[in-house]
């Protein structure tokens, strides 16, 4: 996911007669994204990266080892971006031994990747005709989101399970 500093213009709630103004910070800066969510749980791991590519998806997979160590396997599906697909990304994902598979998505089918929704949602509640003047304030702001989703899917998967 891209996070920029100028903000993603879009649908507003405003008083009627009264138009809100965005303010731009003038020159953009960017951060990426790499998450995963589990598909059981909810629950999600993710990192930030200056870059997109095949580093920012590899620190992701390291992340969900980590997260997931107690797991046999861990299935990763996702689309086919070409990150996902890189040569280095298959050299880590062999070096695993099979404990990261990943599962390619048909190409051109964002509604069947649930995360996808999750992102929508970031960006209508976070970076859409956001105020930060600076990129430390909207990544705070970002992981903010991302810890009280993950904990809202925490307490409402351990309310499924009682």
């Amino acid at each position: 996911m891209d996070i920029h500093l100028n903000p993603k213009i879009g649908l507003d709630w405003m008083l009627r007669g009264q138009q809100k103004e965005v303010e731009t910070p003038g020159q953009n800066e960017k951060r990426y994204l790499a998450g995963a969510m589990n598909a059981l749980t909810g629950e999600w791991v993710w990192v930030e990266g200056k870059r997109k590519n095949s580093e920012l998806f590899i620190a992701l997979l390291g992340k969900l080892a980590k997260a997931y160590a107690h797991a046999a396997v861990i299935h990763v599906i996702l689309d086919n971006y070409r990150i996902h697909h890189s040569k280095i990304t298959q050299m880590v994902v062999a070096s695993s031994d099979g404990k990261v598979l990943l599962h390619f998505l048909p190409p051109y089918c964002p509604n069947e990747n649930k995360i996808e929704r999750q992102w929508q949602d970031l960006h209508a509640e976070v970076t859409r005709n956001h105020r930060c003047a600076s990129m430390d304030e909207l990544m705070k702001n970002v992981d903010q989101f991302l810890r009280r989703r993950a904990q809202r899917a925490k307490r409402h998967h351990k309310q499924r399970a009682a």
